[in-house]
């Protein structure tokens, strides 16, 4: 009689490309990428961090009502993004703004949605930073932890069964994967054989629940050989190494139809969203430490900069036309009309039944009475 263990001797490994210092690790095989394709990946990973900083501070001074960065992750977004194909179809959790930037969707669009006025694309029925598109093949975003998995399953298996050249990508974090979709999903997946890329952020915490109070399991990679999906552990700071195993696994998922699971080690510096304080939970020298020490921004940075792509002068141009760009769109989002109040209840029945013809006339009532409690510029 032999039971199987609960945990192998030794950790599945972590493929890396750079080191700490954006050197290239000796005998690591990697993706090669142009120079064109590299510094767009660095401007938009600077992109994305100035776009967190400005917003949150945004959200601080109370013109926006809730914001949540990606620092510390945005080799995750971006690379990602740049391995994948635009027919490729996307369900993110609510940290992968890189993606959508990476896809073309423009400052101004997303100011629009956190400003929440008439050119958002939710028209306004959704929490700030939950972005969608429709034309970037990226599906709105939505709080519930973890849906978005199955989802994305389904999505997979119906492209398998329309023949379309194209994969499903799904993100989620550490927290997402404590979740019974995820199993469901998993599974699901492997019996299918559906294209679908798991992209798991493992960034040590779920809100305030470090990933020890999760599970005991050698993280999220083993999870995958358990249903029978194919999975590798990548570091989640190095771009190099994130670029190259998304596009592996999305040809392996075309052409073998079949499901890739990848957990990205990484952490996360910012607070899980602006309504948390992680210094209430975890140690600030810890968060300073990630911050320095691990930067996935800097890292690649060194790394353009070593093959002769980059350089002081352009970070300063960069940098200072980023934060004229969104300041600028948030002085133009903030000065448009919302939406129409009527908006808030079309969009799910063909015809409007009764009961929701007597609630919309009942807010528009309201808000003629009591105009100090609503925004001036709404449409009534």
């Amino acid at each position: 009689m032999r039971f199987i263990s609960e945990s192998s001797k030794e950790r599945i490994p972590c493929y890396r490309v750079l080191d700490d210092n954006g050197q290239p690790i000796l005998g690591h095989n990697f993706v090669q990428v142009s120079e064109e394709v590299a510094i767009k990946m660095y401007t938009d990973m600077v992109t994305l961090r100035t776009m967190d900083t400005i917003f949150y501070e945004t959200q601080r001074q109370g013109r926006i009502s809730f914001y949540v960065t990606a620092i510390g992750e945005e080799a995750i977004n971006i690379a990602s993004a740049a391995a994948l194909a635009m027919d490729d179809v996307v369900f993110p959790q609510y940290r992968e703004a890189g993606v959508l930037l990476w896809r073309g969707f423009t400052l101004q669009e997303f100011t629009n949605q956190l400003f929440s006025n008439k050119y958002d694309n939710g028209k306004g029925r959704q929490m700030p930073a939950h972005y969608g598109s429709k034309k970037h093949n990226y599906f709105t975003v939505a709080s519930t932890i973890a849906t978005q998995i199955s989802h994305a399953v389904g999505a997979a298996y119906s492209l398998k069964m329309d023949k379309k050249d194209a994969c499903a990508v799904t993100f989620f974090g550490d927290g997402g994967s404590s979740e019974g979709d995820f199993h469901a999903a998993l599974n699901f997946a492997a019996v299918t054989e559906a294209p679908v890329i798991f992209i798991c952020r493992n960034n040590g915490w779920a809100i305030s629940t470090p990933i020890s109070d999760q599970f005991r399991s050698d993280g999220v990679v083993v999870k995958g050989q358990a249903y029978g999906v194919r999975s590798i552990r990548v570091d989640g700071n190095d771009a190099l190494a994130i670029y190259s195993a998304v596009q592996t696994a999305r040809q392996m998922a075309l052409t073998e139809e079949r499901p890739i699971l990848i957990e990205a080690l990484t952490y996360r510096v910012g607070h899980h969203t602006t309504s948390d304080d992680s210094t209430k939970y975890r140690p600030t020298n810890e968060i300073e430490w990630w911050r320095v020490a691990r930067d996935p921004v800097a890292r690649f940075r060194k790394w353009i900069e070593s093959n002769g792509w980059w350089n002081d002068m352009a970070e300063s141009e960069l940098i200072n036309n980023l934060r004229h760009k969104l300041l600028h769109t948030i002085q133009v989002a903030e000065g448009v009309e919302k939406p129409p109040l009527a908006d808030s209840f079309t969009d799910v029945y063909d015809v409007l039944p009764s009961n929701l013809r007597e609630q919309e006339q009942w807010l528009k009532e309201i808000v003629k009475k009591q105009p100090q409690e609503y925004p001036a510029n709404i449409l009534v």
